[in-house]
């Protein structure tokens, strides 16, 4: 505990950037309309892409006994095709919104 205070401490100007930066974020994708969704959402969904290539490719250069880094590596590449996953999901929804809507016959 000690030692997360004195990093906090030392690194104060970084946890207020990030502290702002978490709030900017927000503030930003919140404002971002439906129509606007879908092309931003295929655009990460690509970066994540790269995101969970880059994390294989860290836990393939990982050495056997750093438990530590494999499981960082392994964490990292679920939660990436889990985010991957869900914005196509959520993409899917988007596009369906903007398809015609089927008519019954009477």
């Amino acid at each position: 505990m000690e030692q997360l205070i004195a990093f906090t401490g030392s690194h104060i100007q970084m946890v207020y950037i990030l502290i702002l930066s978490i709030f900017l974020g927000v503030v930003v994708i919140g404002g971002v309309p439906s129509v606007l969704h879908t092309p931003l959402m295929s655009g990460a969904n690509a970066i994540h892409g790269v995101v969970i290539v880059g994390a294989i490719i860290v836990v393939l250069k990982t050495g056997p006994g750093d438990y530590a880094a494999l499981c960082a590596g392994f964490l990292a590449v679920v939660l990436g095709t889990l985010n991957v996953v869900g914005g196509f999901a959520v993409t899917d929804r988007m596009l369906e919104m903007f398809k015609p809507k089927k008519r019954r016959a009477p």
